[in-house]
C-alpha cells in the first residue's frame, strides 16, 4: 500500500471517530433539551405557567439561565474571532460581562415588584398600565421583534457554519441550521419558559467550560505560556518594523487603542482601526440593551423571589464570565495569530477561528471535538430559545388577546404562543438561509434596538417626569437614529455612513432618544388620572425598594465610581492604558507576566468593575432580596 493510500485511510479513520463523537454528544444534548420540553409541557397548566414558568423560577436556575441568555453564541464564536481580527482594542468588549448585568442591577428588582403586585405577564402590559392607554404596547412588541428575529437568525447561521466546518463539509450549512431550529422549536413550543430556563442551566455550564478549554488549546499549541507571550511579541515587533497595522501613535493595532475618538464621517474611515475609546464605550451601551430588552422584563416577572438577581449580576456574570472573557477568549484571539505564524492554522478569519481550534483535536482527542461542538451549540441555542419564548408570549398577550380575542382561554393562549414560536423561528431561518449579509447587519442592530428601552424603564422605575408621548416619540426617534447610523445606513444612502465619529449606533440612538423624550415630555401635558397612576406605582416602589437614609448619602459616590469606570476603564480615557505599564512597542519590557500594557489595564479595570458591581448590587442594595410576603402585604394598598 502506497503512502497516499495510507494517509487517506488514516484521515478517514480520524473523520469517522470525530463524527461518532460529534453525533453522540449532540444526540445526548438534544435528548436533554427534548426531555425538558416534555416536562415543561406537562407542568404548564395555565398561560402564566407557560409564558412565565408559573412565576416559580428558583435562585440557581435564574443565575444560570439568565447568564446563558445574556451571553450567546457570539460570546463563544464571534468574540474570539473579533479579537483575532481587531486585537486588544476589541477585547474591551469583554466588559459586557459587567455592563449587561449593570442594566439588571438598575431595573430587574423593581420590575419584579411591579410584576408581583400587578401580575403582569408581558412588558407591554407593564408599560401600557404605567403610561396609559396602549401607546407603548405595539412599540414594545416591535422592539421585541427587531431584537428576536435577527438575533436568532445570527445564532442559526453560526450553528450551520459550525457543523459545516466540523464535518469537513459533510453537513451543509442549511441542514445544520434546520436541525438546530427543529430541536429548539420543539422544546420551546412544548414547554415554554420553564423548558427554556432548565435547558439554559446546562447551556451556561457548557458555555463556560467550552471557552476555558478552547483558551487552553490555544496556549498549548502556541507552545505554552512562554511560546504564547514570545509569539505575541514577535508579531507586534513585525508590525512595528514593517510599518503596517499601526495606530496613529505608531503602536501595533493588536495591543493599542487607536485614540479616544476620530473625527471621520464613518467608523470604517478611522485610521489604525475604528475601536476608539468612545466606540468601545458606546458599543457597551448596545450590549446593555440585552437586559433592557422586553425579554428580560419577562425574566424578572418569572422569578419566585428577587434573591437570585445579585448573584447572577456579580458572581456568575461579572466574576466568572468576566474572567473567562479577559483571559481565555483573548488567548484564543491573539493565539490564533501565533498558530498561523507557526503554520499550525491557515486561512483563518473571525468566522472560522473557533471551529478550526476545535478541529485541531480531531486526531488527538476526537471525543473532545464532540464535547466542544456541543458547548458551541449550547451557546448559540441559549439566547435564541429565550427570545423565541418571550416574543411569542408578547405577540399572544399584547396583540392576539388584546385586539383579536380578548376572552381567549388559557389553552387557546398556549396554542397561540406555540404557533408564534414556530413563526418567529421560521422567519429567522428563512432570512438566515437566504440573506447571510443582511442577517449579520440586522443582528448587530438587535442589541442597539434593545438599549432604546432605557428611557421607558427609567420612567417606570425611577423618574415620573416622562410622559407617554415623550417615551413613545423618543423610542421611535431612537430606533430611527440607530438604523441610520449602523451598517444599515448603507441601505438609505446617507452621507455619514456607519458609526460616524467612531460612535456606535447605540450611542447615537440613545442621544436622540433621550433628547426627544425630555423635550416632548416637557411640552406635552398629562391628565390628573395619569399622574395619580404614576404616583401610586412610584410610591409602591419607594415603600418596597427605596434606600435607607444611610445608603442615600452614598448615592453620589456610587454613581461617581460607576462614571469613572465607564470613562476611564473602557471609555475615551482608556487610551491611558496603551503605555501606562510598559511601552507597547518594546515587548522585552512588558510586565507583569509578559503582558502588553493595554491587557494589564483591562484586567485592572475588570477588578475595579467587579467592585463597582458589588458596591451597587450588594452594598447599595439595588439588588437586595425582598420578602415576597412583604410585597403581598403592601400591595393591597396600591391595587
Amino acid at each position: 500500500m502506497d503512502q497516499n493510500s495510507t494517509n487517506k485511510k488514516t484521515n478517514r479513520k480520524i473523520m469517522d471517530e470525530k463524527l461518532f463523537w460529534l453525533i453522540a454528544f449532540v444526540g445526548i444534548y438534544w435528548a436533554y433539551c427534548l426531555f425538558w420540553g416534555i416536562k415543561g409541557a406537562r407542568s404548564a397548566k395555565t398561560s402564566t405557567d407557560y409564558f412565565l414558568a408559573g412565576r416559580s423560577i428558583g435562585v440557581w436556575v435564574f443565575v444560570l439561565a439568565a447568564t446563558a441568555t445574556s451571553f450567546s453564541g457570539w460570546t463563544f464564536v464571534g468574540h474570539p474571532g473579533k479579537i483575532f481580527t481587531d486585537g486588544l482594542p476589541y477585547a474591551f468588549a469583554s466588559f459586557y460581562a459587567l455592563t449587561i448585568p449593570l442594566t439588571g442591577v438598575l431595573f430587574l428588582r423593581r420590575q419584579w415588584v411591579l410584576g408581583k403586585v400587578y401580575e403582569y405577564i408581558t412588558p407591554g402590559e407593564m408599560y401600557s398600565d404605567y403610561y396609559g392607554a396602549n401607546a407603548m404596547r405595539i412599540p414594545t412588541v416591535l422592539v421585541a421583534f427587531l431584537f428576536s428575529v435577527p438575533y436568532l437568525g445570527v445564532q442559526l447561521r453560526a450553528s450551520g457554519d459550525l457543523f459545516h466546518i466540523l464535518t469537513d463539509g459533510l453537513v451543509s450549512v442549511n441542514f445544520g441550521m434546520f436541525a438546530l431550529t427543529t430541536v429548539v422549536v420543539i422544546y420551546v413550543a412544548s414547554g415554554g419558559l420553564k423548558s427554556v430556563a432548565y435547558v439554559d442551566c446546562a447551556q451556561a455550564i457548557l458555555l463556560a467550560v467550552g471557552i476555558a478549554i478552547l483558551g487552553g488549546i490555544a496556549i498549548h499549541y502556541a507552545g505554552g505560556w512562554g511560546g504564547f507571550t514570545g509569539g505575541l511579541a514577535d508579531i507586534v515587533q513585525k508590525d512595528v518594523s514593517s510599518g503596517q497595522n499601526l495606530t496613529p501613535d505608531g503602536y501595533s493595532m493588536k495591543v493599542a487603542i487607536p485614540g479616544s475618538i476620530q473625527m471621520v464621517s464613518a467608523g470604517s474611515k478611522a485610521s489604525g482601526g475604528a475601536w476608539t475609546g468612545i466606540m468601545c464605550m458606546t458599543y457597551m451601551f448596545a450590549l446593555m440593551g440585552i437586559q433592557s430588552s422586553p425579554a428580560f422584563s419577562m425574566w424578572a416577572f418569572a422569578n419566585k423571589t428577587p434573591q437570585a438577581f445579585r448573584w447572577q449580576q456579580v458572581v456568575a456574570s461579572s466574576i466568572v464570565v468576566g474572567i473567562l472573557l479577559f483571559t481565555f477568549t483573548i488567548f484564543q484571539g491573539l493565539g490564533g495569530h501565533i498558530l498561523v505564524a507557526n503554520g499550525i492554522l491557515e486561512n483563518i478569519s473571525d468566522k472560522n477561528l473557533v471551529p478550526e481550534l476545535i478541529n485541531l483535536l480531531s486526531d488527538a482527542a476526537p471525543w473532545l471535538v464532540g464535547l466542544l461542538a456541543v458547548c458551541a451549540l449550547a451557546a448559540m441555542q441559549s439566547t435564541g430559545s429565550a427570545y423565541m419564548s418571550t416574543f411569542s408570549a408578547m405577540v399572544t398577550r399584547d396583540i392576539y388577546t388584546k385586539y383579536i380575542s380578548p376572552g381567549a382561554s388559557d389553552q387557546t393562549q398556549k396554542m397561540t404562543g406555540r404557533l408564534f414560536v414556530v413563526v418567529v423561528a421560521g422567519a429567522a431561518l428563512v432570512v438566515a438561509a437566504n440573506s447571510s449579509q443582511a442577517i449579520v447587519m440586522l443582528g448587530g442592530l438587535a442589541v442597539a434596538y434593545g438599549f432604546q428601552m432605557y428611557p421607558a424603564l427609567i420612567g417606570i422605575c425611577y423618574y415620573r417626569g416622562f410622559t407617554t408621548r415623550g417615551v413613545v416619540f423618543g423610542l421611535v426617534v431612537g430606533l430611527i437614529a440607530v438604523t441610520l447610523t449602523d451598517k444599515t445606513s448603507a441601505w438609505f444612502g446617507v452621507p455619514w455612513g456607519a458609526y460616524p465619529l467612531t460612535i456606535h449606533s447605540a450611542g447615537w440612538g440613545i442621544f436622540f432618544n433621550l433628547l426627544t423624550t425630555f423635550i416632548v415630555s416637557r411640552f406635552s401635558g398629562e391628565s390628573d388620572a395619569a399622574k395619580v397612576v404614576k404616583a401610586k406605582k412610584h410610591k409602591l416602589l419607594q415603600s418596597i425598594t427605596g434606600m435607607t437614609p444611610k445608603r442615600k448619602k452614598k448615592i453620589k459616590l456610587a454613581w461617581g465610581l460607576t462614571l469613572v469606570w465607564f470613562l476611564v476603564g473602557f471609555g475615551p480615557f482608556a487610551t491611558i492604558g496603551n503605555d501606562f505599564f510598559s511601552d507597547p512597542n518594546s515587548p522585552a519590557l512588558w510586565a507583569p507576566f509578559g503582558l502588553p500594557s493595554l491587557w494589564v489595564w483591562q484586567l485592572m479595570f475588570l477588578g475595579y468593575g467587579i467592585f463597582v458591581m458589588w458596591f451597587l448590587a450588594f452594598h447599595m442594595g439595588f439588588s437586595e432580596p425582598i420578602d415576597p410576603k412583604k410585597v403581598e402585604k403592601l400591595s393591597k394598598e396600591f391595587i
